[in-house]
């Protein structure tokens, strides 16, 4: 692997924990954010998709990132989502979560508008321009409806603070062109693709399955960059069943993780609705496939 990791190589997609009542339960999120930057990552994103970030007040976001950035201080990287479908919305959400101590910006193209490719630009412009943090560009058309065009990225990266994307495109020809013609660090945003991007430049991942295996994820990118390759797939091969099951089982990973982490008496509490906690079946799936990666290890 060559290249900069600008906000680190093993990110967690935090959750965000709630009290009972389902209030902010920033005590929760200090215990958890310590507890995953002793665990191996060295990055955590907040208020991002598994942060239910559409269901936070700003303010929540705000307390949020203080309350991890006091928690963690300088030993991990500290990335704010601030994405939302209004560009002033956006640069204000960027603003308040510099001041409460940020390091970078993950900001996915704005949703339900379905703007065109020019419009999009200008609205990731706008944002990077909004304050002095680098900028990660979070690419999910399968969730906003719009892509970030290959073009489009090769554009961008000459912009001095979008350092970055993280990538749920399923387009690994266009990240590899991308990869291999800017200087934009590539992260992973789907576990699938975790060593398959990183064989070909990516700087990491960005994970929802590392709220509750961060130290096998890391393992498999620890042994690649070992130069043992055929270990590192085998190490990624005893993952995917946990990863399938959190991600590829109809349940939103907000939902899986919360559920693994209740499992565990760790911080988590419930989802916001529209979401609804995972089913008695789905919740032994899940110890099933937990339990079996700790045992295969």
């Amino acid at each position: 692997m060559t290249g900069s990791r600008p906000f680190g190589r093993s990110l967690c997609a935090m959750i965000t924990p709630f009290t009972t009542t389902g209030d902010l339960d920033l005590a929760g999120a200090q215990q958890l954010a310590a507890r995953l930057v002793g665990s191996g990552c060295d990055g955590l994103v907040l208020s991002g998709t598994t942060g239910e970030s559409p269901t936070t007040t700003d303010a929540e976001k705000t307390a949020l990132v203080r309350a991890v950035a006091e928690a963690v201080g300088d030993r991990a990287h500290i990335v704010a989502g601030v994405g939302s479908a209004w560009t002033r919305h956006t640069c204000e959400l960027a603003g308040a979560a510099e001041r409460a101590g940020a390091d970078g910006l993950l900001v996915v193209t704005p949703y339900y508008s379905r703007p065109p490719q020019e419009a999009v630009e200008t609205h990731l412009r706008a944002v990077a321009d909004a304050t002095g943090l680098p900028v990660m560009l979070y690419n999910i058309p399968g969730r906003t409806g719009t892509r970030i065009e290959t073009d489009t990225l090769l554009r961008l990266a000459e912009h001095p603070r979008i350092a970055a994307v993280k990538d749920c495109a399923y387009d690994l020809l266009g990240s590899t062109k991308v990869i291999s013609r800017t200087g934009l660090a590539y992260y992973s945003g789907c576990e699938e693709l975790n060593l398959p991007l990183y064989a070909v430049g990516g700087a990491g991942y960005v994970s929802t399955v590392a709220n509750v295996a961060p130290r096998p994820l890391r393992a498999v990118l620890d042994t690649y960059d070992a130069a043992d390759p055929a270990r590192a797939a085998e190490l990624n091969r005893l993952v995917l069943p946990l990863v399938e099951s959190m991600m590829a089982s109809g349940l939103p990973g907000t939902v899986t993780a919360k559920a693994l982490l209740g499992l565990a008496g760790l911080p988590a509490g419930p989802v916001r609705e529209p979401l609804q906690p995972a089913g008695r079946e789905a919740v032994d799936g899940l110890r099933t496939a937990y339990e079996g990666l700790l045992g295969a290890l």
